[in-house]
């Protein structure tokens, strides 16, 4: 698992527009959350985006972008933006790379049944790439008004 003051993993995956994101396009420019969550159009992954997208104005204020991540596609994320009006970036991890990287695909055990499962987590990632806050197992209901608060003692 990633600690605090560690560089952050590099990433470049695509967005739900098929646009290539880098963590490199922000660095020096912006900070960054980087959130995980497990699947689109979920009522936990719904009501976290939403949240987000509703605070994204003071979030850019602050220099920050906010960036979701799950291993749903770029149409799956186009849909789901499109259905709740999101105004974040969704990044497509197809592949389970990134969120390897990050130490939030995990091991899970729910009713006697274990299964690899996306950890919600979220990770602040500053102007010179380094973690500024890591959290796994965060909470979907007022996460981004608690992120936004990190952000404003950076």
């Amino acid at each position: 698992m990633l600690k605090k003051q560690q560089m952050a993993p590099a990433f470049s995956l695509l967005n739900a527009e098929k646009s290539e994101i880098s963590l490199a396009d922000f660095k020096g420019k912006k900070n960054v959350v980087l959130y995980f969550y497990p699947r689109d159009d979920t009522p936990g992954c719904t009501l976290e985006a939403k949240e987000f997208s509703e605070l994204v104005a003071e979030f850019s204020r602050l220099n920050t972008v906010v960036i979701g991540v799950s291993k749903d596609s770029c149409k799956s994320h186009q849909s789901f933006i499109d259905k709740y009006n999101l105004n974040i970036e969704l990044l497509a991890d197809t592949e389970g790379e990134l969120c390897e990287r990050y130490g939030v695909w995990q091991e899970k055990t729910k009713k006697e049944v274990t299964k690899m499962v996306i950890i919600r987590s979220t990770f602040i990632i500053d102007k010179k790439g380094k973690l500024a806050s890591v959290e796994y197992g965060t909470a979907s209901s007022g996460h981004a008004a608690l992120v936004l608060e990190k952000i404003k003692k950076l």
